[in-house]
């Protein structure tokens, strides 16, 4: 009987979907740095990587909610960051990498909040690009 659960437990586990993780290069681009400017709506403490969502305001006026790929929650922790540290409603400054497809998506390296306090956002490093020979 406990092999029949074990075995059971076995399919159930290749049955569930999972979210895939990428490598860096897979998704942003190098050669896109980007720095945005607005307020935090919402931090999604999630694996494999968290989230930041902030509206900025463009030079039209338009606001866009931008999505920023953090650390995963273990290394924000891990560099001693909690998920108070992100009051929603506060003025950040924020850069990254953007998305290769155009939306409105970074791969985020530091945020800065108004106050001065600054946090290492590593997703993901950007691949370092080889020396010509």
């Amino acid at each position: 009987m406990r092999k029949l659960l074990t075995l059971a437990g076995i399919a159930l586990l290749w049955a569930v979907p999972t979210a895939a993780h990428h490598s860096f290069a897979a998704e942003f681009d190098q050669n896109q740095p980007v720095t945005l400017k607005g307020k935090l709506t919402q931090m999604e403490w999630l694996n494999p990587h968290g989230w930041l969502h902030i509206d900025v305001t463009g030079p039209d006026g338009k606001v866009v909610n931008w999505a920023i790929e953090a650390g995963a929650p273990n290394a924000l922790v891990r560099r001693g960051l909690r998920k108070t540290d992100f009051p929603i409603g506060s003025e950040v400054i924020v850069e990254g990498y953007r998305a290769k497809n155009g939306s409105p998506t970074a791969n985020g390296t530091n945020v800065k909040f108004g106050d001065g306090r600054s946090f290492f956002l590593g997703a993901s490093d950007p691949p370092q690009s080889t020396p010509a020979r």
